[in-house]
């Protein structure tokens, strides 16, 4: 388990370094393409609430994607996340500038002030993060094991999409017992259903 573990940093760190080498032009041109590719993916499209997430430094960005969606008038939830149980509380946002404040994990998640709970079953579509992916829907997240967590809550019907460029996809990820899959894999160059 522990070599596993050892695997998978290493994983994080060669993407973190693949991602380094590509210029912020790269990353906006291969970012907007896996952004239109998004919108106009027929199950994001059909779906009315959606499960967004705001992006650390080795994920898919995702401001455009939050605002094109207010904009689309969707429903948008985002994650709050709690450090010490691991959890993560969803909840609606209505204004990208507004209903936002850096949470204990330095990035920005929901104003409990502001935002109200949404309960998971509401949840028609699941844009998860990654950090690095295989074609199976094998995924490596941020290691704290929050979306390994809530994947297994999400109704069935719920359709788990992750976004990445074509850099983070890897040939193989090894899984352990509580990793759970992605169902369908978006970059700037295809879309990949797990096989």
């Amino acid at each position: 388990m522990e070599e596993i573990r050892e695997t998978k940093d290493e994983i994080r760190d060669n993407i973190a370094k693949a991602l380094d080498e590509l210029s912020a032009g790269e990353v906006a041109e291969k970012t907007k393409k896996i952004e239109d590719r998004l919108f106009e993916f027929a199950n994001f499209l059909e779906a009315n609430i959606a499960l967004l997430y705001v992006n650390s430094t080795s994920e898919v960005k995702s401001s455009r994607i939050i605002k094109r969606c207010l904009n689309f008038n969707k429903i948008v939830i985002l994650p709050a996340f709690d450090t010490i149980t691991h959890d993560i509380t969803l909840m609606k946002i209505d204004n990208a500038e507004e209903d936002l404040v850096v949470g204990p994990r330095g990035i920005l998640e929901p104003d409990p002030s502001r935002c109200n709970v949404v309960p998971i079953e509401c949840i028609d579509i699941a844009i998860i993060p990654g950090v690095a992916l295989d074609e199976k829907g094998g995924r490596i997240g941020s290691g704290d094991g929050y979306y390994d967590r809530l994947i297994p809550q999400l109704p069935i019907t719920t359709r788990k999409v992750a976004l990445a460029l074509e850099c983070q996809i890897i040939p193989q990820i090894q899984m352990e017992s509580h990793d759970r899959y992605v169902d369908i894999i978006i970059t700037e160059k295809r879309i990949i259903y797990k096989i």
